[in-house]
């Protein structure tokens, strides 16, 4: 099991005050009631299953919310940047819905709940988007739950790549993020890209970033 919050420290008040000055304004006076964390890369915030009622506002960095089975085998809920927060899920009390951990050195502010509850007594508009996000992250569940459902691991790819490549971007995802997104091995990402990029609909710029050539086979 990998160690929770492995290469924490605190922050530097000077830090602090520019990451705060640096959130959205909803976001800053909520984060002002919070104790700063800084994570290296790999670092478990949240473990699937655990008991907790901690909020996470990310200032720099990045978070990927996840979960493994026995094999080791992962599926990525969602990735996080700054200006965002996880941890939402449990403040009804109930367990980790979901497993958290930092993807590149980050920096967070940790909010509890009893602050969480403070700041909402005394900003109620704060309620509305914390009840919106929830709603999205629900949706954007029950979404991932139905791609898994009624689409093969191919199907499932070929949605990535699309959402991935709109307006001629560039996909930046290793074989194992593709993987960890879509519920299967890094082998089988492995053998759906070399035929993708066998039968010229995808091209290889550099590790992990991919260009679309042509619209995907349906098959």
């Amino acid at each position: 099991m990998r160690p929770l919050a492995l290469g924490v420290h605190l922050m530097a008040d000077a830090t602090l005050d520019q990451d705060l000055q640096s959130l959205p304004s909803s976001l800053r006076g909520l984060a002002q009631r919070g104790t700063a964390r800084s994570y290296r890369k790999g670092a478990l915030l949240i473990e699937e299953g655990s008991l907790g009622d901690n909020l996470f506002v990310i200032v720099a960095g990045q978070l990927r919310a996840y979960s493994s089975d026995a094999r080791g085998r992962e599926i990525t809920y969602g990735v996080y940047g700054p200006g965002e927060y996880v941890g939402e899920m449990s403040l009804d009390g109930g367990p980790r819905s979901a497993s958290v951990m930092a993807e590149a050195p980050t920096r967070c502010i940790i909010v509890t709940r009893v602050n969480l509850l403070t700041h909402i007594s005394e900003h109620p508009e704060f309620a509305f988007e914390l009840l919106t996000k929830v709603i999205r992250r629900a949706r954007a569940a029950t979404l991932s739950t139905k791609q898994l459902a009624l689409n093969d691991v191919y199907g499932r790819l070929r949605l990535l790549i699309e959402q991935s490549t709109l307006d001629g971007a560039q996909m930046e995802f290793t074989h194992q993020a593709i993987a960890q997104r879509l519920g299967c091995s890094r082998e089988m990402v492995s053998k759906l890209v070399k035929d993708l990029e066998q039968g010229g609909y995808l091209s290889r710029v550099a590790n992990g970033c991919y260009q679309r050539l042509k619209p995907l086979p349906a098959r």
